[in-house]
């Protein structure tokens, strides 16, 4: 069994737990409460290569990257220092994420906030309206773990809920089922998640497969603003970037370098 596989048993496993815990219709009520999500892809197509900053605790390969971890204090040095939007880990087990940190993060001021990307192991309806429900503008889906049946779904839902969806590929296969599906917004992840090994190439070889008219995100593996520059001239419309930010000294000097790469 791959980290993944384990990955993904796991999540089946706690979503099981969690649709008995708390039925869809506290969801939905809870949404009703809630003002519509912000623009998520308006923030990543302006001027330049958008900075999408990630919230993480800790990840398989790494395992803990920061102990003195303040989910909103992070959350808030990347807005006011230039991050177009904000990835939220809300995976507990291996990511030591948490659906909290979302709200917690989502309930800053709207003013003083910018979109938010829940960005977990998606395998079902239902974690897309607990996304809305706890704040998130958009949605990781990872094309690898969903076929085009249930990718097509989910995007679809999302749209219902007003929320965006960032499509993430790793190989050509991937890339043309997120195309095919009509995502808006689809992401090349230099790490594969069979292995976690990161290879740069990776979209460099990917992205002429992707139409014009679509972001292209690129992911993993990017850690100064050398390589946004470098991936700017491949074609990529915005970055995420994690690890880089959150081992920073100053997170938010960090994160102004990395966001006004032009």
């Amino acid at each position: 069994m791959t980290a993944l596989d384990e990955i993904v048993a796991y999540t089946r496993s706690l979503l099981a737990q969690r649709t008995v815990e708390r039925p869809v219709s506290s969801l939905e009520t809870a949404i009703e409460s809630r003002p519509g999500p912000l623009d998520f892809p308006a923030a990543l197509g302006g001027d330049g290569v958008a900075l999408i900053a990630e919230v993480k605790k800790a990840s398989p390969s790494r395992g803990l990257i920061k102990a003195d971890f303040d989910h909103v204090a992070i959350a808030w040095a990347y807005a006011r220092s230039g991050a177009a939007a904000v990835s939220v880990l809300t995976e507990p087990r291996f990511f030591l994420g948490s659906l909290e940190h979302l709200s917690d993060i989502a309930a800053l001021p709207r003013r003083q906030r910018v979109p938010l990307l829940r960005k977990d192991f998606v395998l079902d309806p239902y974690q897309v309206y607990e996304a809305r429900a706890y704040g998130a503008d958009a949605v990781l889906l990872i094309a690898s773990i969903l076929d085009p049946v249930r990718l097509d779904m989910l995007l679809s839902l999302s749209r219902d809920l007003g929320m965006s969806c960032l499509v993430e590929t790793h190989n050509e296969r991937e890339v043309d089922a997120a195309v095919e599906c009509g995502a808006e917004i689809v992401g090349i992840n230099n790490r594969d998640l069979q292995t976690f090994c990161v290879d740069p190439a990776t979209f460099e070889r990917l992205r002429p497969r992707i139409p014009d008219g679509c972001l292209v995100v690129a992911e993993s593996g990017v850690r100064t603003p050398a390589d946004v520059r470098r991936l700017a001239a491949s074609g990529a419309d915005a970055v995420l970037v994690g690890e880089a930010l959150i081992t920073a000294g100053d997170i938010g000097q960090r994160t102004k370098e990395m966001a006004c790469v032009t």
